[in-house]
């Protein structure tokens, strides 16, 4: 018996949650990418299985690559609805196989995997507040020929004076094999709760490789020379020029629900890609 707090058609037990209800009665919304097969999967799975809009919906199935997972997860993030993705683009780290048959079958039996975002403070050189949130990483990255200088700071205490870098980035797990990974971070479990502080080409100290950080930490990234040493700030695909300061942390009261088969969870991918060469 599964125990747990009913919210609409979705029980919650733990970390793990469970679509339950009638087959028949369960509505789909559908979304995808711009590219031509997404489309397609997208017109052929409202005509079998019907479609409501996202905010009537009691899953939202995505269709293409991470880049529309991510979006949607971002566009309806306050509606607490469960996403189910399905790989119709390039990179699909975080679909599952695209199949157009028992699809409700497969909702139904699937798991879902909560997520907390980051939360990011970006100061630009202008004084301007800019409040985002970042499911995968949030990055700093020079915009000049010359390299930035960064001070970083965790829990109110300064860690490193100076970093002269290209960059750097935070992750959260579900993350830390994108960018993060890209970057020679590590490969952080779902349920470790921790975070990749990751430097991009350090030039100095040049052998840091970064740091774990608790779940909790909060930390703080100021651009020593922002004026002639420009910086920008990234969470996901929303940038922010010119920054002068980065304050960020996980947003543990924002929870993001990815659904994936019962062979394919997000827990293995991750586990897997640390083996692979």
């Amino acid at each position: 018996m599964i125990r747990g707090t009913k919210i609409r058609q979705l029980w919650v037990t733990d970390n793990i949650c469970f679509l339950v209800g009638s087959m028949a009665s369960l509505r789909l919304a559908f979304v995808s990418s711009p590219a031509p097969e997404a489309i397609a999967a997208k017109k052929e799975l409202a005509d079998r299985y019907g479609a409501v809009s996202p905010e009537d919906a009691d899953c939202i199935v995505a269709l293409g690559g991470d880049g529309v997972m991510l979006r949607t997860l971002h566009q309806y993030m306050d509606l607490g609805t469960p996403i189910y993705g399905m790989h119709r683009g390039s990179v699909g780290f975080l679909m599952n196989d695209f199949d157009t048959g028992d699809l409700a079958e497969r909702i139904n039996s699937a798991e879902t995997t909560e997520l907390h975002p980051l939360s990011m403070t970006a100061i630009d050189t202008d004084n301007n507040s800019h409040n985002l949130l970042a499911i995968n990483e949030v990055s700093l990255f020079r915009t000049t020929y010359q390299a930035a200088k960064l001070r970083l700071g965790v829990d109110d205490r300064t860690r490193m004076d100076e970093l002269v870098c290209d960059g750097v980035l935070v992750a959260t797990p579900a993350g830390s094999t994108a960018y993060n990974l890209s970057a020679h971070g590590p490969i952080l479990p779902l349920g470790s709760r921790l975070l990749a502080l990751t430097p991009i080409s350090a030039f100095r100290p040049r052998r840091w490789r970064g740091a774990l950080l608790p779940y909790e930490a909060r930390i703080t990234i100021e651009v020593l020379d922002p004026l002639s040493r420009a910086v920008n700030a990234a969470a996901d695909h929303q940038e922010v020029e010119k920054v002068a300061r980065v304050d960020l942390g996980i947003d543990e009261n924002r929870v993001l629900r990815l659904m994936f088969d019962n062979d394919h969870g997000l827990d293995e991918r991750i586990l897997r890609e640390q083996f692979l060469f």
